[in-house]
């Protein structure tokens, strides 16, 4: 049997980026209304856990990819950027990679 190939850091990045994305819409179009209009603070936790967890785990892949050489400090710095804008981690393989 073959063994499975491994996903490229830059596509780990991209999908991780994704999800980072996802969870912070989730805390900003759903939590932070539960949390202000229903008072259901615990909404804000949960999301914010996870969201703090993605966008950790995100600094983590770039800051790799930064010391292997695979990518710039400047398109480092514009993936940080994007992944602090709402919608901003959806554009990261078109602004950041494109070849």
């Amino acid at each position: 049997m073959e063994k499975a190939t491994a996903i490229s850091v830059k596509k780990r990045l991209v999908q991780v980026g994704h999800w980072e994305g996802v969870s912070y819409l989730l805390l900003l179009g759903l939590a932070m209304p539960l949390k202000y209009v229903y008072q259901c603070p615990m909404a804000v936790t949960l999301f914010g856990s996870l969201h703090g967890f993605l966008f950790i785990w995100f600094c983590i892949i770039l800051l790799w990819m930064e010391i292997k050489k695979e990518i710039s400090l400047t398109q480092g710095g514009m993936a940080v950027l994007l992944a602090l804008l709402p919608f901003g981690t959806f554009y990261l393989e078109r602004y950041v990679f494109r070849q």
